[in-house]
């Protein structure tokens, strides 16, 4: 006891010489400087209540919903049923797609557009063709929806990167514009910071995935592990004022991805967080 208590007055005025220390306050922080959203199609081979159940885990309040989670088929009113369970969870539904529209014909593609306005689907990540895109306009502007182009990559004859979206919307109504997928986009060579920056007003929504190679589309891993320049990614989209949501569109292990999201989630916090102020 006679050793502790020469401790205790021993550390309480060594503790007397220390300057006043600042309150200690809980950390800040900066996730929203971008919104993250989860792509639904990488919960593939899942319901839409176990979707959902998986996206609130993740921390995640935005969704791009696959049809697997709302399909065509339904009618309007089980629509916006379906439309509600993910509002009654805390989820917002800021897109929906990707839609394949790869059909020259007018009634096809008022169905799948019409399908979207009655989801309440504000932003419609699509496949086109080139043929179609008179169409798609027609009724983006009836509707009041905007239209998201998604690039594929090498094998996408019609929209591979970016620049190829932009190049046929350019002289279009202005909802008519692109969801840029990172991922696809690196694979075919372009600089995806420049393809941002091109986009501008025009960048309606983007898809990030990310390759240990952007030569080999089987690289894919969480993000964080690749070549992605994520933070540079980050950086770009803040100094541009982009107002939509990057979207984690995560294709591997369909079965099981809860592991590997949560994994990209924490690395794209981390960048955020580590570009505050």
């Amino acid at each position: 006891m006679t050793t502790s208590r020469r401790n205790f007055i021993a550390g309480a005025t060594a503790l007397a010489a220390v300057p006043a220390l600042p309150a200690v306050t809980t950390a800040e922080h900066h996730w929203s400087d971008v919104r993250l959203a989860v792509a639904t199609y990488s919960l593939r081979k899942f319901s839409r209540s176990q979707a959902i159940e998986i996206v609130k885990n993740l921390g995640i309040k935005y969704v791009n919903v696959k049809a697997f989670h709302m399909p065509y088929y339904l009618s309007k009113e089980d629509l916006v049923a379906a439309r509600e369970e993910f509002e009654k969870a805390g989820l917002t539904i800021v897109s929906g797609g990707n839609i394949g529209l790869g059909k020259d014909d007018e009634d096809f593609v008022r169905y799948h557009l019409e399908y979207a306005k009655n989801a309440g689907i504000p932003t419609v990540v699509c496949a086109p063709t080139h043929a179609n895109l008179g169409y798609i306009e027609k009724y983006a502007k009836q509707f009041d929806i905007k239209i998201a182009i998604h690039n594929h990559g090498p094998e996408d004859k019609n929209y591979p990167n970016g620049a190829s979206v932009l190049k046929r919307v350019k002289n279009m109504d202005p909802r008519m514009g692109l969801c840029l997928d990172l991922g696809h986009a690196a694979r075919t060579g372009v600089d995806v910071i420049e393809e941002i920056e091109m986009a501008g007003d025009r960048l309606h929504d983007i898809h990030i995935k990310d390759l240990t190679s952007f030569t080999d589309k089987g690289s894919q891993v969480e993000v964080g592990k690749g070549a992605m320049p994520v933070a540079r990614v980050f950086a770009t989209l803040k100094k541009i004022k982009y107002p939509g949501v990057v979207g984690l569109e995560y294709e591997i292990n369909a079965n099981a991805p809860e592991a590997g999201m949560a994994e990209s989630f924490a690395y794209m916090r981390g960048v955020l967080d580590g570009q505050r102020g």
